[in-house]
C-alpha cells in the first residue's frame, strides 16, 4: 500500500469524527497499520445481519473496558448509548417504511407513484438539510438541537400513525427527514466533545457507526413483525424510543454552554433550495410534470449561483475541481439510485407478485446483508491490492450483475435457485463499492474539510434514495401492471449501477494511481 493510499485511508479513519457537514476532528492523525481496514470499511445503510440488542451488549462491553460503570465514566458511557439510540432512530426508519409500504397502500388505497413519496421525502429531505444540521449544531447548542430535533422526530411518529390520508402522511415523513437531519450531526458532535481521549473517541465512534448499520437491519426485521400486526405500529415504534432517550438526555448528556454568538452565520436558503429543487425533481419524475421540472432546473440552478456569491456557502463548490471528489460523490449517487431504488421495486415485487408476507419479505432480503457484511470486512485487501478506483468499479459492475440477475424473477421463481444468488452477488458489490466511494470522497480533500467530505458524500447519498426511489416507481408505472414492470424497473436499476461503475471508474483514476493532490477550496 502506498504511502498516499495509507494517508487517505488515515483520513477517513478520522472523518469518522465528522461524518455529517459541521464538525471538524483536530485531535486525530493518519493511521498506517493494517489494524485500520475494519474501521475503513464500515458499511452503507443497507441490510446487516444484526439486532437492536447485540448493539446494545456491544456498546456495553466495547465501553466497559475503558469507563466502568462509575460516574464521570458511567455518565459518558450513558450518554454514548443514548446517542447511538437517535442514530438507531434515524437509520431503521427508512427500512421500517420499506417492507411496510404494500400495506399502507392496500389500507389507504394509495398508487405506487404516491408510496414512493414516503421514503422519498424522508431521504431527500434529510440528505437535503444534512450539512445545514451540523451547523446549526455548532451554533445554537448542540444538546438543545439534540434533544429539539428527537422531539420533533417523535411526534412526526405519533402523528403519522394516527393519519389515514396519502399526503399528510408524506408531509410527516418530510418532517422526520428535517428532524433526523438535524438530530444526527448533533449526535456525533456531542460524541467527538465527549469523548476527547483519541482510543475512546474512536472506539466511540466505531459504536456509533455499528448503531446506524443495526438500526436499518433491525427495521427491516421489525417491519415485517410489526406489519403483520398493523402498519400503523411501524409508525408507532419510534416513539416510546425516542421518548425514553429524551427523558434520560438531559441528566446524561453535557451541557454545551451558551453558544459563541461571533460568526453566527448559515446557508439556510442554500439548504431550501437544494431540497425544495431535489423535491421538485422527484415530482417532475413521478407525475411527469413539466411544471415542476422547470422549478428543479431552477431551484438547482439557482442554487449553484447562491453558493456562488455566499460568504458562507452551505457547499463550497470549489471542492468540485477535484476529479476524485466528483466521481465519488456522483458515483455514490448512482449507487444509491440502484440500490434503494432496488430495494423499493424488490419490496413491492416479492410481496405483490410472490405473495409473500411482510416478515417473509424482510428476511428473504437478509442474505444479501450478510453478503454485505463479510464483504465489508475483508473490502481492505482488494483496495490496498487494487486501489480506490478499481475496487469500486469492480463493486459496481458486480452489483450490477446481482440486481440484473433479478431479470429472471417471474410470478413462480424458485428463491432458493433464483433470487438467492442474485441478492448474494449484490451484497457483494454492494460491500467493494460503498467502502471504496467512501475513502476516496473524504481522501481526496485535506483535513480541515473532512466534516464537509463525509458530508457530501452521506447527502449525494440520501438524494440518490429519493431520486431512484422516484425513478423506478415511474418506471413501473409506465411499464403497467404484472411481472413486466418490475422488471422494467430492475433493468434501470441495474443501469444506475453500471453508470456508477462508469463514473467511478473515470473520476477516480487520479487517486488510484495517486497523481491528483487534495483538493481546496
Amino acid at each position: 500500500m502506498s504511502r498516499r493510499s495509507a494517508a487517505s485511508v488515515g483520513k477517513y479513519t478520522a472523518s469518522r469524527s465528522a461524518v455529517l457537514g459541521g464538525i471538524r476532528p483536530t485531535s486525530f492523525t493518519p493511521h498506517r497499520s493494517k489494524t485500520v481496514f475494519p474501521q475503513i470499511v464500515c458499511p452503507p445503510p443497507i441490510p446487516f445481519v444484526c439486532s437492536p440488542i447485540i448493539c446494545s451488549q456491544m456498546i456495553g462491553m466495547e465501553m466497559e473496558k475503558e469507563m466502568g460503570m462509575f460516574t464521570p465514566h458511567g455518565r459518558r458511557r450513558l450518554a454514548l448509548l443514548l446517542l447511538c439510540t437517535a442514530v438507531f432512530l434515524d437509520s431503521m426508519d427508512l427500512s421500517l417504511m420499506g417492507v411496510a409500504l404494500p400495506a399502507i397502500g392496500r389500507d389507504l388505497s394509495l398508487s405506487e407513484d404516491t408510496l414512493q413519496w414516503l421514503v422519498s421525502g424522508y431521504a431527500v429531505t434529510y440528505g437535503g438539510f444534512l450539512l445545514l444540521g451540523g451547523r446549526l449544531a455548532d451554533l445554537l447548542g448542540r444538546r438543545r438541537m439534540f434533544l429539539l430535533s428527537l422531539a420533533v422526530f417523535a411526534a412526526a411518529s405519533l402523528v403519522g400513525g394516527v393519519l389515514s390520508d396519502g399526503w399528510p402522511l408524506v408531509v410527516t415523513r418530510v418532517v422526520k427527514g428535517l428532524a433526523a437531519a438535524l438530530t444526527a450531526p448533533a449526535a456525533l458532535s456531542l460524541i467527538t466533545t465527549t469523548f476527547t481521549e483519541e482510543t475512546q473517541r474512536t472506539r466511540a465512534l466505531g459504536v456509533y457507526a455499528l448503531a446506524g448499520a443495526t438500526g436499518y437491519s433491525g427495521g427491516l426485521i421489525a417491519s415485517g413483525l410489526l406489519t403483520e400486526v398493523s402498519w400503523r405500529l411501524v409508525f408507532f415504534l419510534p416513539v416510546p424510543i425516542a421518548l425514553l432517550v429524551l427523558l434520560v438526555a438531559p441528566m446524561a448528556l453535557p451541557d454545551d454552554g451558551r453558544p459563541d454568538s461571533a460568526g453566527r452565520r448559515f446557508d439556510a436558503v442554500g439548504a431550501v433550495m437544494v431540497t425544495a429543487g431535489v423535491l421538485s425533481l422527484v415530482y417532475a419524475l413521478t407525475e411527469t410534470s413539466l411544471t415542476a421540472g422547470v422549478a428543479a432546473a431552477l431551484l438547482l440552478a439557482g442554487f449553484v449561483l447562491a453558493e456562488r456569491r455566499q460568504r458562507f456557502p452551505l457547499v463550497p463548490l470549489g471542492v468540485f475541481r477535484s476529479r476524485a471528489v466528483s466521481g465519488a460523490n456522483l458515483a455514490a449517487l448512482a449507487w444509491a439510485c440502484a440500490t434503494i431504488g432496488w430495494q423499493f421495486a424488490a419490496v413491492l415485487y416479492l410481496q405483490q407478485v410472490r405473495g409473500y408476507g411482510a416478515l417473509a419479505t424482510g428476511l428473504g432480503i437478509v442474505p444479501m446483508g450478510a453478503a454485505i457484511m463479510v464483504t465489508a470486512k475483508v473490502a481492505g485487501r482488494p483496495i490496498a491490492r487494487w486501489g480506490l478506483g478499481r475496487t469500486a468499479t469492480a463493486g459496481m459492475l458486480v452489483q450490477a450483475a446481482g440486481i440484473l440477475l433479478f431479470l429472471r424473477a417471474g410470478t413462480d421463481t424458485a428463491y432458493a435457485w433464483v433470487l438467492l444468488p442474485a441478492l448474494v452477488v449484490h451484497g457483494i458489490g454492494n460491500g467493494l463499492s460503498f467502502p471504496s466511494l467512501n475513502i476516496a470522497a473524504v481522501g481526496a480533500l485535506p483535513e480541515d474539510q473532512q466534516g464537509l467530505a463525509s458530508g457530501l458524500i452521506t447527502s449525494a447519498v440520501q438524494i440518490g434514495a429519493g431520486i431512484g426511489v422516484a425513478v423506478l416507481a415511474s418506471v413501473m408505472s409506465s411499464a403497467g401492471p404484472g411481472i413486466d414492470g418490475y422488471r422494467a424497473a430492475f433493468l434501470v436499476a441495474g443501469c444506475f449501477s453500471l453508470a456508477g461503475a462508469a463514473l467511478a471508474h473515470t473520476g477516480l483514476r487520479a487517486r488510484t494511481r495517486g497523481t491528483e493532490a487534495p483538493a481546496t477550496v
